[in-house]
């Protein structure tokens, strides 16, 4: 464990999974999920109290104990739960969450006294709660900010309090010890995050070392082989003094040297043998604990998106839409730092669909729809990628408006814009500050949360695409590496040293004769489909020595957006490997081009290109037309050949 931790920690741990369960379990509900979904939530409300009395979190108890009475009642029959009860009971979960977060804090248990015993109150009458009038008024009593409350609901509250120490409550079951709540496992410790990285770069070592031994098996397997030779060598030997005048003492010495050569060529093959069978199994061993730390970094899905099913309700109850929302692949195990990182654009997405794309009841039954919007969340693996969908069946995006506007902002020529596939198109909505929304409000309409799904995808190696359905709807595709301890990368050479591109942050890898070189206002380009792209020599960018590969095929790795891509001329491809990402010392600060590093198999160390700089130094080149000619070194030889000398001293009198 990262250190000690406090009993009122664990509780609020326990608090945030159970209100995760509350939460879960009554959105189900009210989806018209099965009544046996009553049970976990009794469960869930049991275990909650049970927590609270254990660290003598008084106000939880209570507020846990009446939903707890609620649900039992539910379950026996006396009470339907329907939308204004679902709603009262949401904001408890709400309550029992700002309590736990304050725990131990006297003074804001004191000042949220009357809320909270107003709260009791009103989850002990819920079976006497208008659902109709009274919706508003429950949700703000419930709500502890209000500070509500009455003299006499805190005097109906102690004599509850009292029955229940007393076991008078008629509905409450026998109590029993607190269950985990469905699917919480028990076993689980807290590791922080630094550990985890510090296991990630010892696994990493111990794979090093133990590709160590393969240079010596194959060094054995040289001195076995020239023992071969040497044997038979002897034998040839043999035959040549196997005649009756060769002395009988010569004879024995050879035969002694032939019977000890075989016996070191049988204890040098079984050494051998033996060497390559640790070999195995060191590297087996290494790999498999790389693979176990890379899976302790993992969660599931669901761990990161607990509170979307009740945000979807919310917002969609506020624009007063109907909204059927789905979440598939909670299972699906994704590394810790990417599913805290995920939570900002997932988000983003999830309020643009809401309130741009998803039409009211009306508009909807207008087009010929259901009511119902649809609205669906996945996750899931997909070619060694993580891949994260969001989309809805609503009004879609009309691409001739969306054209429109990119004009109208004078971001392109209208005869450019005419030219610009669908493809092309999308890519502009992910731009800092555009937004097709002529009002700006609470939820969207201010071109920040698209730009925000854009960095913080970039940020993670990832990329992401929209594609929109006039009329049917609208879809958009993160794909992401399953994790960032890891990174599947192109291997490629660069004056002599091998360097890392992002797999995922690369657009295409091609072989490209030099004839297909083309020349336009003194820039050097290709074409790529029906685009030029331009070259750029990854040398002149990482400012490296060496001469290039003098063959008819150049080797070029295509970065970049559609709006922003260019081609690096690398000097050969070494191909795909999956690297353990090792961050940089932050005492070097921002390295320029490079993003991390890693140690190859062999144990010598590469870097991990940093693709966003790359594309900023590329433009910073072209800019300041310092751009140097794919194969044109002299410039680098004649600054080579300029010698410089770098005299440091706290001195000015030994430096001069």
């Amino acid at each position: 464990m990262s250190g000690e931790f406090s009993m009122l920690d664990l509780f609020r741990t326990e608090a945030e999974t159970q209100a995760a369960a509350l939460n879960q379990g009554l959105l189900a509900l009210e989806n018209g999920a099965s009544p046996e979904v009553l049970e976990s939530l009794m469960r869930a409300a049991h275990s909650m109290k049970g927590a609270a009395r254990m660290v003598d979190v008084e106000p939880a108890v209570r507020v846990a104990h009446a939903m707890e009475d609620a649900f039992v009642a539910a379950q026996k029959g006396k009470l339907v739960l329907e939308a204004a009860h679902i709603d009262e009971l949401l904001g408890a979960t709400d309550l029992l969450g700002s309590i736990a977060e304050h725990a131990g804090d006297a003074a804001w248990l004191e000042q949220q006294a009357a809320a909270i015993d107003q709260a009791v109150k009103r989850l002990r009458n819920l079976e006497s709660l208008d659902t109709g009038a009274d919706h508003e008024a429950a949700s703000q009593a419930t709500a502890v900010p209000s500070g509500a409350g009455t003299e006499d609901g805190g005097a109906e509250n102690a004599g509850e309090e009292k029955a229940e120490e007393t076991g008078a409550t008629a509905d409450a079951p026998p109590e029993a010890p607190p269950q985990p709540a469905a699917g919480v496992q028990d076993n689980a410790i807290r590791v922080s995050a630094e550990a985890l990285n510090r296991l990630m770069g010892l696994a990493g070592e111990v794979q090093v070392e133990a590709r160590w031994l393969r240079p010596f098996a194959e060094s054995l397997q040289q001195v076995k082989f020239r023992q071969t030779e040497l044997i038979g060598l002897l034998d040839r030997l043999r035959d040549m003094l196997d005649n009756p005048r060769v002395d009988d003492y010569v004879k024995t010495v050879l035969i002694e040297a032939l019977h000890k050569a075989g016996h070191c060529r049988q204890a040098l093959g079984e050494r051998l043998s033996e060497l390559e069978e640790f070999d195995r199994r060191s590297h087996n061993l290494a790999q498999r604990l790389k693979h176990e730390v890379v899976a302790s970094r993992m969660r599931p899905f669901a761990d990161g998106v607990r509170g979307l099913q009740r945000m979807v309700r919310d917002i969609a109850r506020e624009l007063g839409k109907q909204v059927q929302f789905q979440i598939e692949g909670l299972n699906t195990q994704v590394d810790r730092d990417i599913l805290e990182r995920l939570e900002a654009p997932i988000n983003h997405l999830l309020r643009n669909a809401l309130d741009h794309g998803l039409e009211t009841p009306e508009e909807r039954r207008a087009a010929g729809k259901p009511e119902q919007g649809q609205l669906r969340l996945a996750a899931m693996h997909s070619s060694g990628m993580l891949s994260i969908v969001v989309e809805d069946d609503g009004r879609g995006m009309d691409l001739e408006v969306l054209r429109r506007k990119i004009v109208e902002r004078k971001m392109v020529s209208e005869e450019m814009a005419r030219d610009l596939s669908e493809a092309e198109l999308m890519d502009f909505i992910f731009l800092p500050g555009f937004s097709t929304r002529d009002q700006v409000t609470e939820i969207s309409g201010r071109g920040v949360g698209l730009d925000v799904v854009h960095s913080v995808v970039q940020e993670m190696h990832g990329i992401v695409h929209a594609h929109a359905e006039p009329g049917r709807g609208m879809r958009f595709h993160m794909q992401l590496p399953l994790t960032l301890s890891v990174m599947r990368s192109l291997m490629v050479e660069i004056g002599g040293e091998p360097y890392a591109f992002p797999l995922a942050q690369i657009h295409r890898s091609l072989k490209l004769p030099r004839s297909a070189i083309e020349t336009m206002e003194g820039r050097q380009y290709f074409t790529l489909g029906n685009q030029h792209v331009g070259l750029v020599d990854a040398r002149q960018l990482l400012e490296l020595e060496g001469a290039g590969g003098g063959g008819e095929e150049i080797c070029i790795v295509v970065l970049g957006e559609r709006m922003d891509r260019y081609g690096f001329v690398v000097d050969g491809f070494l191909g795909e490997k999956s690297l353990a990402v090792l961050p940089l010392d932050p005492r070097l600060g921002k390295v320029r081009d490079v993003a991390a590093a890693s140690i190859l198999e062999n144990g010598d160390p590469c870097l991990i290109l940093d693709v966003e700089d790359m594309l900023r130094s590329a433009d910073l080149l072209v800019s300041g037309s310092r751009l140097q000619r794919i194969g044109d070194r002299a410039a680098r030889r004649e600054e080579k050949a300029r010698k410089r000398i770098l005299v440091v001293d706290d001195s000015i009198t030994v430096r001069e």
